[in-house]
């Protein structure tokens, strides 16, 4: 499995004869583009047509309950299967800054899957579809510029599984009294903004 983690990683990994624009390109995807899940869930809690708000409420926290879980296994997986990242070993190149800490399960790679199988799952498929391509350009891009491998993100897209399932049956035993109290805390924090009607209620 190692070696054909390496092998991958190394027909993926740019080098310092790669083109400039894929290099930004890919910098961009591997610092950037993660931005797009806490903007989702923000957006989603605060606006919406009101026949829908209640639904996109509950997908948040769903997706909420998920990252949570699905952060928390990876953390332990990577106490329990320490991994050096490609560059710590003095593999392929490395093209974007970053320390030399545990690599497996990608952090990204499990935040931007658990994010795009929750929308898959509780969402609509097309919204589920496009974050999951997005999230394979963040997993190439990381991989491409050398801080990753890819069976890294493999363990990313697993673990978000195991979150979305650990959401689904957490939701079952508390998930309506938690969002009655999201609910009641939103309304008492952002009272001001509900009246003037820049967020919804």
């Amino acid at each position: 499995m190692e070696s054909l983690n390496s092998a991958l990683f190394l027909w993926i990994n740019a080098t310092p004869h790669s083109p400039h624009w894929l290099v930004a390109l890919a910098i961009f995807f591997a610092r950037d583009l993660i931005a797009i899940v806490p903007g989702l869930i923000i957006a989603l809690w605060l606006w919406g047509p009101r026949d829908e708000l209640g639904v996109q409420r509950v997908l948040v926290l769903k997706t909420g309950i998920a990252l949570i879980y699905a952060m928390a296994i990876a953390w332990c997986l990577g106490l329990l299967f320490p991994h050096p990242r490609p560059f710590a070993i003095g593999l392929g190149y490395q093209l974007l800054p970053h320390i030399a800490n545990g690599s497996y399960p990608s952090d990204h790679g499990t935040a931007i899957f658990t994010c795009a199988l929750a929308f898959f799952c509780w969402h609509r498929r097309w919204s589920g579809t496009l974050l999951l391509a997005i999230g394979v350009a963040i997993a190439w891009s990381r991989i491409y510029l050398g801080i990753h491998w890819p069976l890294d993100m493999l363990g990313g897209f697993l673990v978000g599984c195991l979150g979305c399932l650990f959401s689904q049956m957490a939701w079952k035993l508390y998930g309506d009294p938690l969002l009655l109290h999201c609910a009641s805390l939103y309304r008492l924090i952002f009272a001001i903004p509900i009246r003037k009607g820049w967020v919804r209620n």
